[in-house]
């Protein structure tokens, strides 16, 4: 029987962040042990993201190439016609991908909008994928009409730390974030929360952020680990670059705080060399975006993501495979001189 850590909601800063302070290799094996216990490790979703309007977003976060506050010189445009939608979730499909989000430079999705949101949904999951959407902020009914125009996920990140926060946002709380994964839950759609990391914030900042998200009632069902796509004309276009490695340590206490979440390899990849990402698979990314563009910035040709899997004997997900190792639950938190001791054993 295999031995594997249970899952824990009640994880303080203080272990959270001995995790970030473990060796490289001890904390690299010890997610890869957490992986192994609940996915296959060989198996990385494919996602493909779509932007269905895209700029004049009135929110200032420092980052976005989208935010009405800055000049990036982003061409603007209106919502999408579903018919133009259907048709790129149809050639994401064709490529590969088994989950088709949207996303909207929306502070919140306005009421008249709500229809053909609606319908873009119902329409790109007749064709057998799996749908997520990023909107903004969300009320409790509009939540409720997307779970029950059969919205898989809500993508929704806390971006940064609590106390980071300010310094990245000023237009929405970070109590507003947390509102509208709890509204997300609450309708039954499965929670797509993450973070942001190179913004300039501090180690204790991404310590921060994934306690809270580790700490929330549920874990979400999907956790995106963005790099800072630095874009010019926003305060954080001239930032100083994270170091790669310390990316690689937030991917893996990721996957040892939150075990059956799909961490994804998010933005960034494009800039990021093939070695780093396959540290990142190592240590528990099992989800990346697909395609040529994220929604306004570029990401890895798709070729070369299928280059690179072949390389490192990865294959795509598929929505129907199962893994259900048999597993008894234990402590998460263990001595080292345990995990190395059940790790000789269990070879």
């Amino acid at each position: 029987m295999t031995v594997v850590p249970e899952i824990r909601h009640n994880w303080t800063r203080p272990e959270v962040r001995a995790l970030f302070e473990l060796p490289f290799n001890d904390l690299l094996f010890r997610a890869q042990q957490v992986h192994r216990q609940y996915f296959d490790a060989n198996a990385v979703q494919v996602s493909t993201l779509l932007s269905i309007k895209t700029g004049a977003c009135p929110e200032d976060c420092k980052y976005c190439s989208q935010s009405g506050h800055y000049d990036t010189g982003l061409d603007k445009e209106k919502l999408l016609a579903i018919e133009k939608v259907v048709q790129e979730a149809k050639n994401a499909k064709e490529k590969g991908a088994s989950r088709f989000c949207m996303g909207a430079a929306w502070r919140s999705p306005r009421e008249k909008d709500m229809p053909y949101v609606l319908e873009m949904v119902r329409q790109v999951k007749s064709l057998g994928l799996e749908t997520c959407m990023t909107l903004g902020m969300l009320e409790s009914n509009q939540a409720q009409e997307l779970a029950q125009a059969g919205l898989d996920y809500y993508n929704h990140n806390l971006d940064t730390s609590p106390e980071h926060y300010n310094q990245i946002i000023t237009t929405r709380s970070y109590q507003d974030r947390l509102d509208t994964l709890a509204h997300v839950r609450d309708a039954g759609m499965k929670v797509c929360a993450g973070g942001i990391v190179g913004l300039g914030e501090r180690r204790e900042d991404r310590v921060g952020l994934l306690t809270q998200l580790a700490t929330l009632p549920a874990h979400p069902d999907s956790v995106p680990i963005n790099q800072l796509v630095k874009i010019a004309g926003t305060p954080l276009g001239d930032v100083e670059d994270l170091d790669p490695f310390e990316f690689v340590r937030t991917i893996a206490v990721a996957r040892i705080l939150m075990p059956k979440s799909m961490v994804r390899l998010s933005a960034g990849r494009e800039q990021m060399p093939e070695a780093i990402q396959s540290l990142c698979f190592l240590a528990g990314a099992n989800s990346i975006f697909y395609g040529e563009k994220l929604l306004t910035t570029s990401n890895p040709e798709a070729e070369a993501d299928r280059q690179l899997f072949k390389r490192l004997g990865i294959h795509p997900k598929q929505e129907s495979e199962t893994f259900a190792p048999d597993v008894q639950p234990v402590a998460a938190v263990m001595p080292q001189q345990t995990l190395w001791r059940d790790a000789m054993q269990a070879g």
